[in-house]
């Protein structure tokens, strides 16, 4: 069995392992067949790079980078004018920079999202199982490799931190509802290990995305525990919630022990700067680019199951926590066209952004899906195999689509001579800014010796010119209004104190701004798309002293060392301690909130 919580069979079909009825067998897909459709689906787009292009693969490429060469001082000088990598958790980059040194930094960033996206199946047959019926699980843990959300975040928008957090913890899940029921310790090490890991992956979906998913599986926990196939097992109300507390202050601990750095910048540095404008928190109805982007091409053909979703949903008491869970988490995922994410978020609203909300909710919708799939394939036969894969194909192909047609960057350039230009000589003696170059500036920064005062990780800014203003990054200034330019023109009046002496420009709209602060045009490069403007009386750049703001050793050392080897600890639980092998029993789906006495002795 995949999942140990009890397998239920759908009511109209005597035999689970035939849920497709006479002749047309719909048995469960084997787990690895379900992997490599996800290899031979994803592996060719990973293989062509297509993550390199997205919006904040160059920047988790960056801070692996430095995590390659310095791998115990997270203190990084080429953003911002120095700023603390403790303030992004770690684990991710930190794969990365390890596969680094095998396969070169893009092919680790490969690799490792790969890796990602391995998992999310896996959790999801986990997770699935514990609401669904086998065969309906393995269904929607296929159906997740076609995720229109998935792809977006993988190939636009490049968050392989959310993507692997949302992943580890689906794959905790059923080892927390386990420990609820059952009380075994191995349940509770092999959940609270999986948390640790996924919390040293994203720090937003451990504050967040764990709540969401964990509260309806406790529910259901609750819900489970007259209905276990052992009766000397049964967990009585206090028993669940008193486990329950004990799981959280465990992962919490463990949380707080693993990401010490992390908490100890956030309480130096609490993000208070000016809110950051995103599409992501648009009224999807006023802004129809907004919408299509952010809800309907991460949905998909999803769409047309919202019906069956909160139909069975309330039908069902087993479905009815997920149902509430999907519902808060999808509302959530709407960003500002409903007043929910304000009231529900607080301050909070405004610093996140809501497209992992939406991913969380079609992860969280799928074991209706694939409940959904079988109903299909048992009625429709062929003809529902036939149009769920289409569905599927056409949901990832559509978002791949929507990402080739709106590309980040308007025309390719290359940033090969602008790298070329900041490693000779001595021109990694000044500092740098970019203008126009979007997602490249952190291409620029992971392998140009030379360090800016632009940086592309709002939360770590530390300098009075980009935290006072309600702006992102000086190299898409002109697209924050005057707040962006405001901050590109301070910048620049402090050019000297900064040791900022090159502007590369790719956009013409900031040059009439350069030539009126005193810069002058000196090269070009890239067939002319892109200009050096130069300020010849700029002295070198001196280190500048945030105080308080810097790692110590000893906080270097732990963030060098805890999140790596949660992550190990977890692989070793997983992979190399057995599971204690337990009498199954096949209960009616839904299950009821008693059962029958024969099932029990059944079981026995």
């Amino acid at each position: 069995m995949i999942s140990k919580s009890p397998t239920f069979s759908n009511p109209t079909c005597a035999n689970p392992a035939y849920a497709g009825g006479p002749g047309f067998p719909a048995r469960a897909i084997p787990l690895s067949a379900i992997l490599l459709i996800a290899i031979a689906v994803h592996g060719p787009l990973l293989l062509m790079q297509l993550p390199a292009g997205s919006y904040d693969a160059n920047t988790h490429m960056f801070f692996a980078a430095h995590y390659a060469q310095h791998w115990f001082n997270p203190w990084n000088e080429k953003w911002f004018g120095g700023f603390s990598q403790t303030t992004y958790p770690p684990l991710t980059h930190q794969w990365i920079a390890l596969f680094s040194h095998i396969m070169g930094l893009k092919f680790a960033y490969m690799f490792v999202q790969l890796i990602a996206i391995l998992l999310l199946p896996i959790g999801m047959y986990r997770y699935a199982a514990l609401w669904v019926d086998e065969v309906s699980a393995s269904y929607a843990a296929l159906g997740s490799i076609f995720l229109g959300s998935l792809s977006m975040l993988v190939y636009q928008s490049g968050q392989l931190p959310t993507t692997a957090a949302a992943a580890l913890t689906l794959n905790a899940a059923p080892f927390f509802y386990d420990w609820l029921l059952r009380s075994r310790f191995l349940d509770l090490l092999k959940g609270v290990a999986i948390a640790w890991a996924a919390a040293a992956a994203h720090h937003v979906t451990l504050l967040f995305g764990a709540i969401l998913f964990a509260v309806p599986v406790l529910v259901l926990a609750l819900l489970d525990r007259n209905a276990e196939e052992i009766e000397e097992d049964r967990a009585s109300v206090g028993g669940v919630l008193g486990r329950a507390v004990v799981f959280a202050v465990i992962a919490i601990a463990g949380v707080a022990i693993v990401l010490w750095p992390f908490w100890v910048a956030l309480l130096k540095n609490p993000i208070t700067q000016m809110p950051i404008p995103h599409g992501s928190r648009d009224n999807y109805i006023l802004k129809t680019f907004s919408g299509i982007n952010f809800w309907i091409i991460p949905m998909g053909a999803m769409i047309l199951a919202l019906p069956f979703i909160v139909i069975r949903g309330s039908a069902e008491r087993r479905l009815r926590p997920l149902l509430i869970g999907w519902y808060i988490t999808a509302l959530l995922g709407l960003g500002g066209t409903t007043p929910a994410g304000k009231i529900l978020l607080g301050r909070a609203y405004q610093v996140l952004t809501y497209e992992r909300f939406t991913f969380w909710a079609t992860i969280m919708a799928m074991p209706f899906v694939g409940l959904l799939a079988l109903e299909l394939i048992q009625r429709f036969r062929m003809k529902a195999v036939v149009g769920l894969t289409i569905a599927a194909v056409a949901t990832m192909a559509a978002s791949v689509a929507w990402i080739e047609i709106n590309p980040i960057a308007s025309s390719p350039f290359s940033v090969d001579q602008v790298i070329a230009f900041l490693n000779r000589d001595d021109h990694a003696k000044f500092r740098y800014i970019t203008l126009g170059f979007g997602a490249h500036f952190a291409e620029v920064s992971t392998y140009a010796k030379a360090g800016s005062v632009d940086g592309d990780y709002n939360s770590a800014r530390l300098l009075p010119e980009m935290t006072a203003y309600g702006a992102g990054q000086l190299y898409n200034a002109k697209y924050y209004g005057l707040a962006g330019m405001e901050s590109l023109r301070a910048v620049l009046k402090h050019a000297n104190q900064y040791g900022l002496k090159y502007v590369f420009v790719r956009d013409r709209y900031y040059e009439p701004l350069l030539a009126f602060a005193g810069w002058r045009e000196a090269e070009t490069y890239d067939n002319g798309n892109v200009t050096l403007w130069t300020k010849e009386d700029v002295p070198p750049a001196k280190r500048l002293e945030f105080v308080g703001f810097t790692p110590t050793p000893m906080e270097g050392l732990m963030w060098g060392i805890l999140p790596v080897a949660s992550s190990l600890f977890a692989l070793f639980l997983v992979l190399l301690v057995p599971e204690r092998r337990r009498v199954s029993a096949t209960l009616e789906f839904p299950v009821r909130a008693t059962v029958e006495p024969v099932l029990l002795r059944e079981a026995k």
